[in-house]
């Protein structure tokens, strides 16, 4: 057994620079934007919490070289030359306390130095004295570290004392600037990485998403609008930043809070007015959904992925006006993984789908109402009565049935599958469990004879297969552009609600081609377009009850359900044409003829 006076070796790193790549990989390629921006922060509240930070271009720098580079810079505590070394040359090392909830010390170091390999240079002030460090990338050993200087007196060391004529105007006697010199000597940082949305916003875009507000007294400035003449003030400005959190109270027509399982659901119905275009290139401006966690936010997910998170939440129409934020109440067992992209609950995903479904169904009043403000634009001629009928007397091939719990229920069913599992005999302390019908291993498990006998006690019904049908489309505003762009339809499982795309070209040749054919005036193309669409809607709700009936069956996993109810297998469905271009000619004729036939006795009645 060891003692107490032996000496203990700590872990070390043999290839750290391997290991500050492969960290980097993990990051989003704007994460340097968060990092620098909250050691600014941090750097501010250590000062007593009141100051400016300042996202720019260093004038400096382009003003002797003609280079653009980024840099930010804060007039916080500030760092020594000593500080500068020991901070930033160590990969887990903070002027603030680390902890799991706090600060890694690792962040600014693994985003800022991998994006920007010719070197990031950290120049600060404390009590009136300035330092300067340079990190960056040794091409020839592929290591991270400072550059050594020779000082005038032909010493060595990693950092330079400078005057002030390298000190910013923000900063007074304490504060920091950081530089970003990018992948070479020539790089402009001021661009934007390729996956920047907002190329001329982009700090700011990518900051207001990433806080929901700032703390208070403490002013956040990005540069846009670099590219223009420095006396442009029209275009050329720094930009203050909110974070959501103060936009959303200023754009909102309503809000409020509606509690979860371990968390809070903040919610905002914004204002249907020109902000929702004209400030979408500094902030997130429409609808979109995220998570809260100490004024900040993850996973904010916004366009179509947006969309569809938010049609889980119930939101299936006037989601470019809803944004929600799920704050997790229970932070005993909350961090964030090293990159800080995404949250975590005892190190597992945030459960998303619980979270969803809670909202949905109980959803606040004032969402339900814009809902059905905006779904009566997809009202329209109700096909649903004539479907069923067509169908009712084949019905018993889609073969669908399902139980419900029931104390006196003659049935043993899987509580979360509602599927049977055996007869149930109260009777019975025990059902025989066969012991070889497993279909994967090698043989037979002795094991299996312990499968839990029975289950819940359950009565067998026949639900209603049928999917809730809405036709949206561009016109009416209740399809964004790349939702099921040039798909047939979308199916959302969870709510059994069948969204078909007006405008597929699919379904507009089909009335094209059919008014053409019949030779019909454009009076009555409104019919036409009403009976493609009955037959249409049919092709497509009979694809989805006919798969429900493939649920629980052995050969199809969820998965593989999924995979056939997607928009891809969806259009599959719809792309057929003979059968019902011939039925749609049918009941446009039927049609067509009644109305003929009034308009004679009409006509007769006038004489």
């Amino acid at each position: 057994m060891p003692t107490s006076s032996e000496k203990f070796l700590p872990m070390a790193v043999d290839n750290i620079g391997f290991l500050v790549d492969r960290l980097g990989q993990d990051c989003h390629p704007l994460q340097f934007l968060r990092e620098l921006t909250q050691n600014s922060i941090e750097a501010l509240l250590r000062k007593g919490g009141k100051g400016e930070i300042v996202w720019d271009m260093d004038w400096l720098t382009f003003e002797l070289e003609g280079l653009k580079k980024l840099c930010i810079t804060d007039n916080g505590d500030g760092m020594t030359g000593e500080e500068l070394v020991r901070f930033i040359n160590q990969l887990s090392s903070s002027n603030s306390l680390q902890s799991m909830s706090g600060n890694y010390g690792v962040g600014a170091k693994i985003t800022a130095a991998t994006n920007n390999p010719h070197g990031v240079v950290y120049i600060s002030w404390k009590q009136g004295e300035g330092a300067m460090i340079q990190l960056y990338r040794n091409d020839k050993t592929g290591q991270y570290g400072l550059k050594q200087w020779k000082y005038q007196d032909g010493s060595y060391g990693h950092y330079l004392v400078v005057d002030d004529d390298l000190k910013p105007a923000l900063i007074k006697s304490n504060g920091t600037k950081v530089v970003l010199l990018g992948a070479a000597k020539e790089s402009s940082t001021m661009e934007p990485p390729i996956i920047a949305a907002s190329p001329s916003r982009w700090i700011a875009k990518y900051l207001n998403g990433r806080y929901f507000k700032f703390p208070d007294n403490i002013t956040v400035k990005a540069r846009e609008g670099w590219d223009f003449a420095k006396n442009d003030k029209s275009h050329n400005i720094l930009r203050t930043l909110t974070g959501q959190g103060p936009y959303l109270k200023e754009h909102s027509q309503s809000h409020g809070q509606l509690k979860l399982s371990n968390a809070l659901a903040h919610w905002w119905i914004l204002k249907e007015d020109p902000s929702l275009t004209s400030n979408g290139g500094y902030i997130e401006a429409t609808g979109h959904l995220a998570a809260l966690y100490q004024d900040e936010l993850y996973e904010l997910t916004t366009g179509r992925s947006g969309m569809s998170k938010l049609q889980q939440f119930g939101i299936i129409f006037g989601h470019k006006l809803v944004v929600i934020y799920i704050e997790p109440t229970n932070t005993k067992h909350l961090t964030t993984n090293t990159a800080r992209t995404t949250l975590l609950i005892s190190n597992d995903q945030l459960p998303w789908g619980d979270w969803s479904f809670e909202f949905r169904n109980n959803m606040p009043e004032e969402i339900a109402k814009l809902i059905e403000e905006k779904a009566a634009a997809t009202i329209n001629t109700d096909h649903n009565k004539a479907i069923r009928e067509r169908l009712k007397k084949i019905l018993s091939l889609f073969n669908i049935s399902r139980y419900k719990p029931d104390e006196q229920g003659k049935h043993s069913v899987d509580e979360d599958r509602l599927i049977a599992v055996g007869s149930y005999d109260k009777s019975s302390s025990r059902r025989d469990v066969q012991k070889d019908e497993g279909t994967g291993g090698n043989g037979s498990n002795v094991y299996a004879i312990f499968e839990k006998a029975g289950g819940s006690s359950a009565k067998k019904i026949t639900p209603d297969p049928f999917p809730v049908v809405r036709w949206v489309s561009i016109e009416n505003q209740t399809r964004e552009p790349g939702d099921i762009e040039d798909r047939a339809a979308k199916y959302l499982s969870d709510q059994n609600i069948l969204l078909i795309n007006a405008d597929f070209t699919a379904f507009t040749d089909l009335v094209d081609y059919i008014t053409t054919d019949l030779k019909n005036i454009n009076t009555v193309r409104s019919t036409i377009k009403d009976v493609v669409k009955g037959w249409y809607e049919q092709a497509l709700v009979e694809t989805v009850i006919g798969l429900q009936s493939l649920i629980n069956r052995k050969d199809w996993a969820q998965p593989d359900i999924d995979k056939a109810l997607s928009e891809e297998a969806l259009t599959g469905a719809v792309m057929q044409r003979y059968h019902i271009v011939n039925s749609v000619k049918r009941e446009v004729g039927s049609r067509m003829g009644s109305l003929k036939a009034i308009a004679n006795k009409l006509l007769l009645m006038c004489a």
